[in-house]
């Protein structure tokens, strides 16, 4: 049996622009940080348990390196809570309320159409 290598991510266009913003900002001020403290590449990427190269391509925005690597970075930083706040517990606990439910009419409408 032949295993096969998943594909890479998509490339950064592929990606909404407000998440590529949003990514470059945090690796801009991963990378500003390192700086500002001081820290090497290689001594933040072992403490990250990442490889220099991902931490590189994290300071580009590269949306290929998981958010758990970005998040992580930003704590370890000591930046998180204004690099990327939390969010208030009411968009996922709490009454979800009633189901929608479909007319007649829109039970009949082609699901293809809406994407």
């Amino acid at each position: 049996m032949e295993y096969l290598m998943p594909n890479k991510l998509s490339k950064a266009e592929n990606w909404p622009t407000l998440v590529q913003d949003r990514l470059t900002a945090w690796g801009k001020c991963i990378n500003t940080q390192r700086l500002r403290q001081r820290i090497a590449v290689a001594d933040l990427s072992a403490r990250l348990g990442i490889s220099r190269t991902t931490l590189l391509r994290m300071e580009k925005g590269d949306p290929g390196a998981g958010a758990g690597a970005y998040l992580t970075a930003l704590l370890a930083l000591g930046i998180i809570d204004q690099a990327a706040p939390a969010l208030p517990a009411a968009l996922w606990q709490g009454d979800y309320g009633q189901r929608v439910k479909l007319s007649r009419q829109e039970k009949g409408a082609d699901d293809a159409e809406y994407f």
